[in-house]
C-alpha cells in the first residue's frame, strides 16, 4: 500500500479512494460563433457488455455535438445488448450485430463506414465525459497541425461511480517506445493520419492494438496534444479485457512493440541494449513526473477541467 501511494495514479489501475459521484468542472456547449464544427466519426465496438452499453451511447449523444457519426459494431451479444442498440437507433448512423473476429476486427469493420473528419472509438463500457467532444474539436479547430488529442481520465466503477482519477504529465513521446499512457477512450485523431498509417488496426493484436496505432502515429512524426481535461471514463469490472487479458495476450504484446522499436532503432545487440536502458530512464522519468504534475493539481497550482 505504501509503494502504491508513492506511485502516480496513471500507473495503478485500480481503485484510489472511495466510490465517489463525478464532478464536472464545466459542461461545454455548442459555441454560436463557430459553424464549420468538424464531423466526429466514433466507432462502438461491443460484445456482451449489455448492462454497460446503455451507458456509453448516451454519454456520447448527450453531448449534443452538431456533427456526430456514431457507428456500433456487436460482435452477436448474446445478453441485452442488441435491445439496448435498437433503443438509439436513431442517433446511430449503421449498426449490426454479427459474429467477428475480435476487438480489432470490429473496429476496423465501424471504421470502413465513417465520414468524419475526427476519428476515435469508444469501448462499450466506458464513457466520455460532459462536454469531451466540443473540447476535442476547439483544439483541432484552434490548431491545424495538430493530429491526435487525447485528455486525462476519469477511472469508475461498475455503477459509474469515480474510484480514480489519471493525471498525466505534458506529452513526451519517447515515452510511448516503452509504455502507453495515453488513456484510450479519451484519443482522437484525424482521417487523413488514420488512412497515412494505413486505416486499419492490426488484427493480430487483441488487447494493445492501441499502443500499435499510436506507435504508427509516431512513426509519420504526428503531433499530439494533451487537452487539460478529463475527457473520458474507464470503467474497471470483472469482465474488463484489460485486467483479464494483461497476463496472457498484454503482455506479450507490449514486449513485441518494445523490441520493435529497439530494432528500428539500430540492428546491433549492444545499442539495442542501449535503448532499452534509455527506455527505462525515460519511463522512470515519466512516473516522477507524472506524480509532480498530480501533486500540483492536488494542490491546485495547476487546472485541470
Amino acid at each position: 500500500m505504501g509503494i502504491n501511494l508513492l506511485l502516480p495514479g496513471c500507473a495503478r489501475l485500480e481503485c484510489h479512494y472511495e466510490p465517489r459521484e463525478i464532478s464536472v468542472a464545466t459542461n461545454l456547449a455548442a459555441d454560436p460563433a463557430v459553424n464549420n464544427y468538424p464531423r466526429i466519426s466514433i466507432v462502438v465496438p461491443s460484445y456482451n457488455h449489455g448492462r454497460f452499453i446503455g451507458q456509453t451511447l448516451q454519454s456520447i449523444v448527450s453531448q449534443d455535438y452538431p456533427d456526430l457519426e456514431l457507428i456500433v459494431v456487436d460482435g452477436g451479444s448474446g445478453d441485452e445488448t442488441v435491445e439496448i442498440i435498437a433503443q438509439y437507433a436513431n442517433h446511430i448512423k449503421w449498426w449490426v450485430s454479427e459474429p467477428d473476429g475480435g476487438q480489432a476486427n470490429a473496429i476496423n469493420k465501424g471504421m470502413s463506414h465513417t465520414t468524419g473528419e475526427i476519428l476515435a472509438w469508444l469501448n462499450s463500457d466506458d464513457c466520455l465525459m460532459p462536454g469531451a467532444l466540443f473540447r476535442v474539436a476547439r483544439q483541432f479547430l484552434a490548431s491545424d497541425d495538430t493530429d491526435v488529442v487525447y485528455g486525462h481520465r476519469v477511472l469508475i466503477n461498475e455503477s459509474g461511480q469515480d474510484v480514480g482519477k489519471w493525471v498525466l504529465p505534458g506529452h513526451r513521446k519517447f515515452i510511448l517506445s516503452y509504455a502507453d499512457f495515453i488513456p484510450q477512450e479519451t484519443m482522437f485523431w484525424r482521417a487523413g493520419l488514420w488512412h497515412k498509417v494505413g486505416g486499419r488496426l492490426d488484427e493480430s493484436f487483441r488487447f494493445a492494438m492501441d499502443w500499435e496505432l499510436i506507435r504508427r502515429f509516431v512513426d509519420t512524426n504526428a503531433k499530439f496534444k494533451l487537452i487539460p481535461a478529463f475527457l473520458g471514463q474507464f470503467r474497471m469490472h470483472g469482465m474488463q479485457k484489460t485486467n483479464a487479458d494483461i497476463e496472457t495476450d498484454g503482455f506479450r504484446e507490449m514486449e513485441i512493440i518494445r523490441r520493435q522499436c529497439r530494432q528500428r532503432f539500430s540492428s546491433h545487440p549492444a545499442l539495442q541494449n542501449l535503448y532499452y536502458r534509455m527506455q527505462r530512464a525515460g519511463f522512470y522519468s515519466f512516473v516522477i513526473r507524472a506524480r509532480l504534475t498530480e501533486l500540483a493539481w492536488q494542490a491546485r497550482l495547476i487546472r485541470i477541467d
